[in-house]
């Protein structure tokens, strides 16, 4: 039978539009990681080197999350608590920047090096595939669903089936999709006994007295100013479900030779920065840049910029809907913040109501020619502070944060402020106020549960979420740091290997086994572990003389001080034990201190012969969100055993003296 033209045409076109709504045969692995953010390609290593067969999923086209995408002035808190691969991120950083370990960086290095963990695990990330469906046999996710993230009207599924799946995503939607309870927004205080939960109305990156909110000041009826809600502020520490300010950590270059001027976007209305003049007229003796951003300097004439005061970068209530909306409200909200962000960054060099001092301040700075070479050199990644909070097995609290409750069951360890940034912009009295910013520290490093990086076992038995993990909104502001994502998805990989090899479901591994398999293999690769002694532990630590402990400032719990007036023969000596004999890197951690002694004098023995080193004050170079930095003493040859230490005294000191901790990192295999 001959077939005309126009007939095979319409047999060609069901043909075709049949393959489109085709579901691909599933592809499976041990193991299916959810968002290829730092914390997805840790955890896609870990397991990759510990055996499993591994499935990274990233929805967009961007490999890192935040840590790539403009947040290279790491939020640390405390050294001591980044452990593991972390810490070896942060040190083959260090490497490429000719040091020991760099916590300050550009977007496209750390990119460079977080790809380098996936090509030696030999893992290729699946780019532009988002979830639309989890499959669950009871409380198991059998496997999930995906769609092009780029073209989603293709129609064309992908299923993923694994024996374990984690969420390394910052919104959770693998697990809000698997039937997982979480929370969006403020708990009250009420709830978990909390003091600075909810509502809290105070003085951080606020507006000062009086600032008029309303269009032609002083008639509410001419409404109000962009950017300020009509809502009322609720009793202090009540819940709701509003979410802390999202921003871009905004890449700039000074280079001339790597800027591209900063451009009027399309659609900028001026008048979203009435406010924001207003707040000028308030504070004229505020002339800097520095005055209305955080603008940190990274390597090469870079910047990481990010919110400071009252009208800044943060485009606070604009992202209520976000955690729970579908893609295309998501992007919508994206979208807007980036115009947003240029709009803002365009006006300070270009508006005449600024003063003419910020203005060609201003304009010094451009987007850098080599940073998002693939996306107009503006950062794919905007910073989701906080979007889902999983309610799971454990919750973590105020309390955790301030070692109140210490929990047995850590699996990695946090330190930084309890954070939150402005939740809301409104009118208090008949001014504008921002109400949300928290801001309180004080703590030392603290343990973070297993148990709230799993559901509970009546919802999911194979999920592991270590980015969206179960914390209150004010604990999870200390915990939600890069570094610490990056330490709880190794522990979550690992875990997820433990049960695979158990048979048996995330709540019932050996947790106990999970955390001596951390210590003992940090890298993933069987590699020989460096040995730290921290002052704290006195069964490796001999002190001589007066010595004060200090809590703040210090590498762990604390550090030590010997007062400058005091003469007398003082010292401590670190003593490692030594499992295997051969070249070790020694380092030496000092606290940048008022009054510290100009010279420290170091003696370092392996048991036979001993060499003096001096540290001089002028070496301890602290760059970054730290209060100290690690000394290279030199390399040595210490025998297997107790019988090597490095020692700090009090040799003709002319200032205090600090004693922290001693590294001896391994120089072989």
């Amino acid at each position: 039978m001959k077939i005309k033209p126009a007939h095979l045409a319409c047999i060609i076109a069901f043909v075709l539009s049949g393959f489109q709504f085709k579901t691909e045969a599933p592809q499976q692995a041990d193991i299916c990681i959810y968002g290829a953010t730092s914390a997805g390609v840790i955890a896609a290593y870990t397991a990759k080197k510990m055996g499993k067969s591994v499935i990274l999923i990233e929805p967009g086209n961007h490999l890192g999350g935040m840590t790539t995408g403009g947040l290279g002035y790491t939020d640390i808190g405390n050294k001591y608590a980044i452990t593991g691969l972390s810490r070896d991120f942060y040190r083959r950083i260090g490497a490429h920047y000719g040091k020991f370990e760099q916590w300050i960086f550009e977007p496209h290095v750390a990119k460079k090096y977080l790809q380098q963990y996936l090509d030696e695990a030999g893992i290729k990330v699946v780019y532009q595939h988002r979830i639309t469906k989890v499959n669950k046999t009871g409380k198991m996710i059998q496997s999930i669903v995906l769609e092009k993230s780029d073209n989603p009207e293709q129609k064309t599924e992908e299923v993923i089936s694994a024996k374990m799946f984690i969420d390394c995503t910052y919104e959770g939607d693998l697990m809000a999709k698997s039937g997982v309870s979480y929370k969006v927004g403020r708990e009250a205080n009420a709830d978990y006994k909390e003091t600075i939960n909810g509502v809290q109305l105070q003085d951080g990156h606020q507006l000062p007295y009086r600032v008029d909110p309303y269009k032609i000041p002083g008639k509410p009826e001419s409404g109000l100013l962009w950017g300020i809600d009509s809502g009322k502020l609720e009793p202090n520490g009540s819940g709701d479900n509003k979410v802390q300010a999202y921003n871009y950590r905004i890449c700039l270059t000074s280079d001339p030779k790597n800027s591209i001027p900063v451009s009027r976007p399309e659609n900028y209305d001026p008048s979203q920065f009435d406010l924001l003049v207003r707040l000028m007229q308030k504070q004229p003796n505020k002339t800097k840049l520095g005055d209305y951003f955080i603008w940190s300097k990274m390597p090469n004439n870079k910047t990481d910029i990010n919110n400071r005061g009252g009208f800044s970068t943060d485009m606070i209530g604009m992202d209520y809907d976000y955690p729970d909306a579908d893609y295309k409200t998501r992007k919508k909200i994206i979208d807007s913040h980036e115009a947003y962000t240029k709009s803002l960054l365009y006006f300070f060099g270009h508006d005449e109501r600024v003063s003419t001092s910020i203005r060609e301040e201003m304009l010094k700075w451009g987007y850098p020619k080599d940073e998002y070479t693939d996306s107009g050199n503006w950062s794919p990644q905007l910073y989701i502070r906080e979007a889902r909070r999983m309610i799971g097995n454990y919750v973590m609290t105020q309390a955790n944060c301030e070692g109140k409750e210490i929990v047995k069951d850590g699996v990695g360890m946090a330190a930084y402020t309890m954070d939150s940034h402005n939740c809301q912009r409104i009118v208090v009295n008949g001014m504008v106020k921002n109400e949300g910013n928290v801001e309180q520290g004080g703590f030392g490093p603290y343990p973070i549960s297993y148990n709230c990086l799993i559901p509970k076992e009546s919802e999911c038995s194979n999920l592991l979420v270590p980015v969206c993990l179960s914390a209150t909104h004010i604990a999870y502001g200390s915990i939600r740091m890069e570094p610490v994502f990056m330490v709880l998805a190794q522990s979550s990989a690992a875990a997820a290997v433990m049960a695979i090899d158990a048979k048996t479901s995330v709540q019932k591994i050996d947790v106990v086994k999970l955390q001596q398999q951390l210590k003992t293999n940090p890298l993933a690769n069987h590699a020989p572990s460096e040995i730290l002694v921290d002052n704290d532990d006195e069964s490796h630590v001999k002190t001589e003389g007066d010595w004060t402990i200090q809590k703040k400032g210090g590498y762990g719990p604390s550090f030590i001080v010997a007062n400058a007036n005091n003469k007398s023969s003082r010292s401590v000596t670190f003593t490692p034990s030594i499992d295997k004999s051969g070249e070790y890197n020694i380092y030496a951690y000092f606290p940048k201190i008022p009054k510290l002694a100009q010279e420290m004098a170091l003696t370092i023995s392996d048991g036979k012969s001993a060499k003096d080193i001096i540290v001089r004050e002028s070496d301890i170079v602290v760059e970054g969100q730290t209060s100290g930095e690690w000394f290279h003493v030199g390399k040595f040859n210490l025998p297997k055993g107790n019988t090597a230490n490095v020692k700090i005294a009090s040799k003709g000191a002319d200032g205090a003296l600090v004693a922290d901790a001693v590294l001896f990192v391994p120089n072989f295999k």
